[in-house]
């Protein structure tokens, strides 16, 4: 994974879990965790994601990942039924570091109510400097693309 961190400011995330959500016209969402959260909490051997018909609140675990001293909840960024999991990542669980907003995806939803569910999510030109004060309170250096103009 490269140096730079990135998050895309098309997602909607959930700063304090960094997990992000990419919502469709379909009414459903892909969901996944951030290349911030995924170097805050180290390489993943493992990810399972809850089952296919599972109803989520905003904020309740999507998956379970295990990283090489502990095992931790994926937080859910929106409440929704899971309507798909990435299977490829049973066998292939580094696609969550080499693509995270891509082939790395853990689930899609089919939203419950995801105007309820904005009021915690940070999405647009306020995706930068969340970013950064999150790396900065965790110890983690941005490049200065990463960062934005308003960050610590």
């Amino acid at each position: 994974m490269s140096t730079e961190l990135i998050a895309p400011a098309e997602l909607h995330y959930l700063i304090e879990h960094q997990v992000w959500a990419r919502v469709h016209a379909d009414g459903t969402a892909t969901i996944g965790i951030t290349q911030l959260g995924i170097r805050l909490s180290g390489e993943i051997y493992m990810c399972r994601a809850k089952r296919v018909g599972t109803e989520l609140a905003q904020g309740a675990t999507v998956a379970v990942v295990e990283l090489a001293k502990s095992i931790v909840a994926v937080k859910s960024p929106v409440s929704g039924t899971v309507v798909e999991i990435n299977e490829a990542l049973a066998d292939r669980p580094q696609l969550v570091h080499q693509d995270p907003y891509g082939d790395g995806w853990i689930a899609r939803l089919r939203l419950a109510d995801f105007t309820a569910d904005q009021a915690a999510l940070v999405h647009g030109d306020a995706v930068a400097p969340a970013m950064a004060h999150h790396a900065w309170l965790h110890r983690q250096a941005l490049s200065p693309e990463a960062r934005g103009r308003d960050a610590p």
